[in-house]
């Protein structure tokens, strides 16, 4: 993996094995906020955002959809008045890559 911030990072293809559990503490520590739930095939990287009020909200998850279309890796996302889920996950692979926690950290740093 690159020693470069996560947040500085780029996605690409990614093919092959999804990441082992033991890789996964590492990368969160570096995501304050985001949790891993599932396992293997079923894992997903997730957080709920809370915001102002629904203008924000729907900011922010255009924000998001500008970060998704750029790294072109999209995650699911689930809009409520005041709040935002994402869920992270690479079909690809049958569960998380390393894509999953670049665009984690670009969404972390839209708030910054």
């Amino acid at each position: 993996m690159s020693t470069q911030p996560l947040a500085q990072q780029h996605c690409s293809h990614q093919s092959g094995p999804a990441l082992s559990a033991d890789a996964l503490p590492a990368l969160l520590a570096e995501l304050p906020g985001w949790r891993v739930e599932g396992a293997g095939a079923q894992a997903v990287l997730t957080r709920t955002v809370e915001c102002k009020d629904f203008h924000h909200t729907m900011a922010f998850v255009n924000a998001v959809a500008w970060v998704a279309h750029q790294q072109d890796h999209h995650p699911d996302m689930l809009v409520g008045y005041k709040t935002c889920t994402l869920r992270w996950s690479t079909h690809s692979v049958g569960g998380l890559s390393i894509n999953d926690f670049i665009c984690a950290a670009r969404v972390d740093a839209l708030a910054q």
